[in-house]
């Protein structure tokens, strides 16, 4: 009887054990802690491998994580007399549905439902939850099944939760709050419903009530990490200190991770701690034996060096990035920088301008574009490649509302210089609408139209300059407007000689030139030899001959 009494004793103390570890591996998957979940279940299913819960929450951990590929392994060593219970159905169902498969899913599903006649909670929660994480989940089949079991256990706050999670998969945010303050009612310090309320303002994008929702999740459980990684993600961008302060937190609150370790350099870099950065990015890729899988480090590494303006390092770990990460995970940014680090260097501006026209490629925001228009711009500008710098100038200037009136100027400078006449004149006829009051405009039309029209034949600069003229002739004090009469009077002095015969006329406007500049050695030779065909033409008209 004693040696009865002692094996009943074990097996109730090795039942009760399992009963607690179980217990334990649902909390860690309640605080996200699924490593940790995924440890203690395989323990678990090797002590109890005929227990079919264990197989399910050992499924739940491996799909609530970043690498669920190791689950049909692990579900395939399953004793064989676990492959009808309702548990390991909704087990092997659930990673079914979120491999895409929702027909072969749903046979295990309904399998699981008809034995337990849809009267389990437990199995009504689980199909539900399977449903609301994978992404070829029904929403509204989960809601209808949590619907069934709230009404079995009235009281559990989880169920209310799930509920409400689902209603948020539907877009019903309005439903799922009244639901999530459901699940408070019956359990007011139950953290995962005050951070799904949260969850709902931060797709509101209102900080002031999802950080109100954050704290009240925290301070009813000090312990629920996704709370901490809200609250750190939110002050990322605007407080780098306090983002780093509770990054801390959230690591002693969650389970070891590379992404974690990652997230560090990446805060040290973000409070300008650079050169911790490099050391810290450095001895990770050192465990790691330079893992390609953390190509992040890399970049990491490049802001930090850029930070310490050392360039060359700069080039060298942002090489070393673009080489090992996936074309599909880099950003508008990464071009961008690339594209600086070269436009830095002597002779690489054509690297430069083709990471430039990648960033423009990749960028999503207009307003982002425009910054991007006018370092190509510069570029070829550099290259003395006015076409194309015309071409970027007049991007960044369209549709841009912060765009002034130097750029539509530069726009139209740049068409001038590359000898695109009827582009630059459409461009300076635009400045002139705008600017009415503005010489520049009618300067710089008449230019352009004076090389348009280089034989003067139609004589399609002398509105321009005619207009000019009546803008700038009462102020002959400011030098540049000296210099564009002075243009001007022999631009229409020329074409009055030359097309039109009028001497009498051109030397008027030679004489204006003297007015202004005496000195002016071209108009007083031209306005002797005027002078003298003036004479002649007064001869022959005399003596009736003509020329």
């Amino acid at each position: 009887m004693k040696k009865g009494l002692i094996l009943l004793l074990g097996v109730i103390t090795s039942l009760v054990a399992v009963s607690q570890n179980i217990q334990d591996a649902k909390k860690y998957i309640y605080y996200e802690r699924n490593k940790s979940a995924e440890d203690l279940l395989q323990q678990i299913v090797k002590a109890e491998p005929a227990n079919a819960e264990v197989w399910y929450l050992l499924s739940k951990a491996y799909l609530s994580s970043d690498n669920p590929a190791p689950l049909r392994n692990i579900l395939s060593q399953a004793p064989a007399s676990l492959k009808s219970e309702p548990y390991f159905q909704v087990a092997y169902g659930s990673y079914l549905l979120n491999n895409g498969n929702k027909d072969s899913a749903k046979y295990y599903f309904d399998q699981a439902l008809d034995k337990t006649r849809e009267k389990n909670a437990d199995i009504l929660s689980a199909i539900a939850n399977a449903h609301i994480t994978a992404k070829t989940g029904d929403a509204g089949y989960a809601v209808e099944l949590l619907n069934k079991a709230v009404n079995r256990e009235k009281k559990d706050p989880a169920l209310f939760t799930m509920l409400g999670d689902a209603q948020r998969k539907l877009g019903n945010g309005s439903d799922a709050y009244k639901t999530y303050s459901l699940a408070l009612d019956k359990d007011g310090r139950y953290a995962a419903a005050l951070y799904r309320m949260g969850k709902i303002f931060v797709s509101q994008k209102n900080p002031e009530m999802y950080l109100k929702y954050f704290n009240q999740a925290l301070e009813a459980d000090s312990s629920y990490a996704p709370a901490v990684y809200e609250l750190y993600y939110h002050y990322y961008f605007t407080e780098p200190q306090k983002a780093m302060d509770y990054f801390k937190q959230y690591v002693a609150k969650s389970d070891p991770s590379k992404t974690n370790d990652v997230l560090y350099t990446d805060l040290l870099y973000l409070n300008k701690q650079y050169q911790d950065a490099i050391g810290n990015a450095q001895q990770l890729l050192g465990r790691n034996n330079n893992a390609d899988s953390m190509p992040r480090l890399y970049k990491l590494m490049a802001y930090s060096y850029l930070g310490l303006k050392d360039s060359a390092n700069a080039m060298t770990s942002m090489n070393r990035y673009f080489s090992k990460e996936a074309d599909t995970n880099k950003v508008a940014k990464d071009y961008e920088v690339m594209a600086d680090l070269y436009a830095g260097v002597e002779g690489k501006q054509d690297s430069a301008i083709a990471y430039y026209l990648k960033t423009v490629e990749m960028a999503k925001e207009q307003p982002d574009k425009f910054h991007f228009y006018r370092k190509l711009s510069d570029l070829y500008k550099d290259q003395k490649d006015y076409l194309n710098q015309a071409k970027w100038l007049g991007m960044f200037y369209k549709d841009n509302p912060k765009a002034s009136n130097i750029d539509l100027f530069n726009w139209g400078i740049a068409n001038f210089k590359a000898e695109a006449y009827d582009q630059a004149d459409t461009v300076f006829g635009t400045y002139i609408q705008k600017y009415p009051d503005q010489a520049f405009g009618y300067y710089w039309r008449a230019r352009v139209n004076s090389l348009s029209d280089s034989t003067m034949e139609k004589g399609a600069a002398i509105p321009w300059y005619n207009q000019l003229i009546s803008m700038i002739e009462t102020d002959t004090t400011n030098k540049t407007n000296k210099k564009w009469l002075v243009e001007a009077y022999g631009y229409l002095a020329a074409y009055q000689t030359n097309q039109v015969k009028d001497y009498k006329a051109a030397t008027e406007n030679l004489k204006k030139i003297l007015a202004i500049e005496p000195g002016n050695k071209d108009a007083q030779q031209y306005i002797i030899v005027l002078g003298k065909k003036i004479s002649a033409d007064n001869n022959n008209s005399t003596t009736g001959t003509t020329k």
